[in-house]
């Protein structure tokens, strides 16, 4: 692709993750969003068990059975002349590690809040992941259709527990059954809920930011109060910084209700003024890519197997950081040095998709696996080697011992699991001493759904003994000595081959530690 044409592609993406608490409704959102980018004709919810008109980002048998959404969905679609990249992250804290390796995907994330909750526990930490990158964060605080807390409570959460400036982009008119209606600060408009006459959506607002026209609204008692709120916004808030805003350190502030749709095309094209086209990433060694490079590069921040049942396919899922990908292209994987041909590559649409021939920095791109990546690689072309930043990974602290309840099946057993362990939402180790297969997880929801598609996808139904809480300390091989392995620590090795010990609790890890003073324990690889 010529040089020009590949800096004005780029520069049309934009690439989110939307993040929340669970049932803060974002993938309510997301489906609300797909609908402006024309890819469904009516949302579907998360709980749409009557209807049948499950999201689109809840794709697999286990999310549309619990109503959850466990897994990281990519859906693309054109919208006001942009391309845009949305990855519909887990809520559980269960799954917080698919989700923060998701945010290393991204370019802004869209965070979700519950008007009636505020700010909740998992919206925390993954507001402090987005800080650590310092990404943009854009705000939409949903459910305005039922009664919630004062708006002014919610900012002022907002920025004194997630210690961010907060700017409001629109304010409600009434909340629940009262809702009328959001006042628009950045477009000087009201924005009607529920409007009568279909081609009354909008209107303008005079100099002193008041209604222009003569409206039964004007009357209300709840017109005057938002009229007094926003003068006070005006005058004691903060003033829209859009450098604060891109380096992550104002969130501009949308209220909204998702699931009867209001407000949400309102933060969508405001969201598109602000949110920033794809950017440098930084390698292992500090040096920067820039999304223009000619060179093609990329790394796999998610694996996902079976997206299609009928096919047993497994994906990965590759963030375009510079150049342009081609299908058919050579490309190297840095961890092996092996040239791999990349000819079966596809687009996403949730579990739909299509083959993508051609793909630009800023971009997902899906590449069917045969066993060849791993979550963490890098791909590139060029002669110079690239190895982007390591992605996080989280120590389990949870592990149960796993068998196949029949031993008739132990081959789609050991495949399930090989596949299954591949994702990085459960890790797999074996003891060391009898070679029996254990787990090891973050929450105890990820070793049911490790059983629910083991039995699903895999027809290999297992039976998971719990070996409780541990603590996962890797030792080097060189200073291995079987012996030290107890009922206390047991010793394991992970799928790697390399040797740890879980220890029963702190009190176990320190009597090792004193025993043997010399050799060192690290909580990761």
């Amino acid at each position: 692709m010529e040089k020009d044409k590949l800096a004005m592609e780029v520069n049309k993406r934009r690439t989110f993750a939307i993040i929340s608490h669970p049932d803060a409704g974002k993938t309510t959102i997301t489906e609300q969003l797909l609908l402006f980018g024309g890819v469904v004709r009516k949302a579907g919810t998360v709980k749409a068990k009557k209807s049948g008109n499950f999201a689109k980002s809840d794709w697999m048998e286990i999310e549309k059975k619990r109503g959850i959404s466990v897994t990281s969905s990519v859906m693309q679609f054109d919208y006001a002349g942009k391309r845009i990249n949305i990855l519909d992250t887990p809520g559980h804290e269960d799954f917080s590690e698919d989700t923060y390796r998701t945010l290393m995907a991204v370019d802004s994330a869209v965070m979700v809040i519950d008007s009636a909750k505020g700010i909740e526990p998992q919206t925390k930490k993954l507001f402090q992941v987005c800080r650590m990158r310092g990404i943009p964060i854009f705000t939409f605080i949903n459910k305005l259709d039922r009664d919630g807390r004062p708006p002014l409570d919610l900012i002022t959460e907002l920025e004194e527990v997630l210690q961010i400036d907060a700017y409001a982009m629109n304010w409600p008119i009434g909340m629940g059954k009262g809702l009328k209606g959001i006042y628009d600060l950045f477009n000087q408009r009201i924005e009607l809920y529920r409007r009568e006459d279909k081609n009354e959506s909008f209107l303008a607002l005079n100099e002193k930011g008041e209604l222009a026209e003569d409206h039964p609204l004007k009357s209300e008692s709840i017109y005057r109060q938002v009229l007094e709120e926003v003068e006070l916004l005006q005058a004691a808030g903060n003033q829209l910084d859009t450098a604060k805003v891109a380096a992550g350190k104002m969130t501009p502030v949308f209220f909204g209700s998702a699931l009867t749709n209001f407000g949400v095309k309102t933060f969508l094209d405001a969201y598109l003024k602000f949110a920033p086209a794809p950017s440098t990433h930084k390698t292992e060694t500090g040096q920067e890519v820039k999304p223009n490079d000619d060179a093609f590069s990329g790394f796999i921040f998610k694996i996902q197997a079976n997206m299609n049942p009928n096919h047993r396919d497994r994906i990965a899922f590759v963030r375009i950081c510079s150049g342009c990908f081609e299908r058919g292209m050579d490309v190297t994987l840095q961890r092996t040095g092996k040239k791999l041909r990349l000819s079966n590559s596809t687009q996403f649409m949730a579990d739909t998709r299509e083959t993508v021939e051609e793909a630009v920095a800023g971009d997902i791109v899906g590449l069917y696996d045969t066993g060849n990546f791993q979550i963490g690689d890098t791909i590139y072309t060029g002669r110079t080697a690239v190895k982007f930043e390591k992605l996080p990974q989280f120590t389990p602290e949870l592990f149960v011992k796993v068998t196949a309840k029949n031993v008739m099946k132990q081959k789609s057993f050991h495949k399930g699991i090989a596949q299954l362990v591949q994702e990085g939402a459960v890790q797999l180790y074996q003891s060391y001493s009898t070679g029996e297969y254990i787990l090891g997880a973050v929450g105890q929801l990820q070793f049911e759904v490790f059983q629910f598609r083991m039995k699903n996808e895999y027809h290999s139904d297992v039976v998971m003994e719990s070996i409780g809480h541990k603590i996962a300390r890797w030792i080097d091989p060189a200073q291995l000595d079987e012996k030290m392995s107890s009922s206390r620590n047991l010793l394991v090795k992970d799928r790697h081959g390399m040797p740890l010990f879980l220890f029963e609790n702190d009190f176990s890890e320190r009597w090792f530690k004193d025993k043997y003073p010399d050799v060192k324990l690290t909580a990761k690889l």
